[in-house]
């Protein structure tokens, strides 16, 4: 089968893959339909782990069952799926206590695991004609049948269901004021779950004008780092206070203020200072044990200089960690299908599969439009 396989930092190519094979009872087969880039892809693209050659990327997958492994019961040959991207047993302490993007089963010596993503376990990832499901009665959401909300329902795999972590973390509620960092397809996403959810005013920060103009259309309040300090900013439309609640969608390669180089800490600090006293801070954005492209020693180690003692002295309170994509994902399934939900609004492009290298460098770039890439194996939609 064709799939999208990383070479070296910055390259990537499409070429023929083994198939993948049932390997458990519990197994299913998919034929891939659509397939997201994320973000994370990039850090893996860009050299900044420890991702070695030959790895099939791709975390956000949909597409129908094949082949059913003989210790499947709830899923039939032509089901259409989306599949969490925490591959999750359901059965370990953490998932029965919801915590899938944490499984204790999957990836021995590790919590969690993933398609297609570097130390998350040997799964090969989904930007290819086909992908293995592991445990699958527990990791396929079933959609309804057809191709009605494609582009929607893919971004149930991860970007979606992680903004609205963001928000969980924070604990956005009705009528509240929310700050959140970074307007790429999760910060997008997490802006989107705030005004789901009811909050009155969201601002969301970032520096690329085509990100900001779409964080106005949804109803959001721009904020153009570059333009001052966003605290600042933001706590002149708050008169002073800042907001109830904050949203890091950035993570570790956050830029500095001046957009000039980056500065890993500079979100978790500016979030302290945009957040009230005894406000809530969300931190879906992704931090890493180790980063080698990092500008400084300690950051290279993971540790980031951060405000604590700031934070302590305003009462904060902080949620960190992977989403645990199983939690939300049947809920704002059937937002979508309600028509209360149309996360589809962050995709910019939708590309066959074999255009893939030429994706990744465009959206490594974020050059002519690139936030959001959707891939089809098999042009599936138009056949």
């Amino acid at each position: 089968m064709k799939a999208v396989v990383y070479e070296k930092p910055f390259s990537v190519t499409v070429r023929d893959v083994d198939d993948p094979q049932i390997q458990h009872p519990n197994d299913v087969l998919v034929r891939v339909t659509s397939t997201a880039i994320c973000g994370s892809d990039l850090h893996m693209y860009e050299g900044r782990t420890a991702a070695e050659p030959g790895i099939v990327f791709g975390h956000e997958n949909l597409g129908v069952v094949e082949e059913i492994g003989s210790g499947v019961t709830s899923l039939a040959q032509g089901d259409r799926v989306v599949m969490p991207f925490n591959v999750a047993c359901g059965f370990c302490k953490n998932c029965l206590a919801g915590e899938t993007g944490f499984c204790l089963t999957v990836n021995p010596g590790f919590a969690g695991g993933a398609y297609g993503y570097v130390a998350m376990g040997p799964y090969k990832g989904g930007q290819a004609e086909r992908l293995r499901v592991p445990y699958a009665d527990f990791n396929c959401l079933k959609l309804p049948p057809g191709n009605e909300f494609e582009t929607d329902f893919v971004l149930l795999a991860d970007i979606f269901p992680t903004g609205y972590h963001g928000c969980e973390l924070a604990e956005v509620s009705p009528g509240e004021s929310v700050a959140v960092y970074g307007a790429g397809p999760v910060g997008l996403m997490s802006a989107y779950s705030a005004l789901l959810r009811g909050a009155s005013k969201v601002f969301c920060v970032d520096r690329v004008a085509e990100r900001l103009a779409k964080a106005e259309e949804i109803g959001a309040v721009p904020i153009d780092f570059t333009k001052g300090d966003p605290a600042e900013q933001i706590k002149e439309h708050t008169g002073g206070e800042g907001t109830d609640k904050g949203v890091d969608a950035v993570g570790y390669q956050a830029q500095a203020h001046d957009a000039s180089h980056e500065e890993p800490a500079v979100v978790l600090n500016a979030l302290v200072e945009t957040v009230r006293p005894t406000g809530r801070l969300g931190v879906p954005g992704l931090y890493v044990p180790s980063d080698p492209g990092a500008s400084d020693e300690h950051a290279r180690h993971g540790q980031l200089l951060v405000s604590i003692g700031k934070m302590f002295e305003k009462g904060q309170k902080m949620g960190t960690g992977q989403c645990n994509v199983k939690r939300y994902n049947r809920q704002l399934r059937d937002l979508i299908i309600a028509g209360r939900a149309q996360p589809g609004f962050v995709v910019s492009h939708e590309l066959p599969l074999e255009q893939a290298p030429q994706a990744y460098q465009k959206f490594d770039k974020r050059v002519e439009g690139y936030t959001k890439v959707v891939l089809h194996p098999g042009h599936a939609l138009a056949a």
